[in-house]
């Protein structure tokens, strides 16, 4: 069930939009010789294997207690590191669907994992639950994202072509006694996306 996005206020300006083609230009020049999977400090040296999903707290997130329509921050990979645990690109927005999108299924459908990495400049954005959000928000330049398919559908973010409106997400799985994993990624932007570059959105992959 795709959500309706909110209808959003406010205007690009002239200047700011001039702006962002240029970036994206320069961006799209470039884009054929990067090695994407870079973005992601040290994927490589993760080890395939499922991991279960630790809270801040130090919690593991689990489908039982884990309120619907909320929210908590996730570091992926998590090292033992604390220093490298603080980058940007490790960080993860962990939201349980509102009822309407889902978010009372006791199953992985009612959750999304998706990357905190703005793909428009880098900040941080954040899921807020009050009714009339139920989105994410970008406190730099006003991207929203829509929680269930993690499509970009205001803001600068918005008008970036694919991939790079669509938010990294990974994939979830309910262990037995209701502890939420997550499956070993796939770099690309055709699979769980490129963290600050974006992924594909299709009909396999919401």
């Amino acid at each position: 069930m795709a959500q309706t996005p909110p209808v959003a206020g406010g205007k690009v300006s002239r200047r700011d939009f001039l702006k962002l083609m240029a970036a994206a230009g320069t961006v799209m020049t470039f884009a054929p010789f990067v090695d994407w999977g870079k973005f992601l400090p040290n994927p490589a040296t993760q080890a395939a294997q499922k991991v279960k999903i630790e809270l801040e707290d130090g919690s593991i997130a689990n489908v039982n207690t884990f309120e619907v329509n909320s929210s908590q921050v996730v570091i992926y990979p998590k090292t033992d590191d604390e220093v490298l645990n603080q980058e940007a690109f490790r960080t993860w927005q962990l939201i349980r669907l509102p009822a309407e999108l889902g978010g009372n299924r006791n199953d992985a459908s009612a959750f999304r994992l998706y990357s905190m990495v703005c793909l428009h400049l880098w900040c941080l954005w954040k899921y807020w639950p009050q009714e009339g959000r139920k989105r994410g928000e970008c406190p730099c330049h006003g991207s929203m994202y829509d929680p269930y398919t993690g499509k970009a559908f205001a803001g600068p973010a918005a008008l970036q072509g694919p991939p790079s409106n669509v938010l990294p997400r990974l994939d979830i799985e309910v262990e037995s006694n209701g502890d939420l994993s997550i499956l070993p990624p796939v770099w690309s932007p055709d699979r769980n996306g490129v963290v600050g570059f974006g992924r594909y959105l299709n009909n396999n992959n919401t």
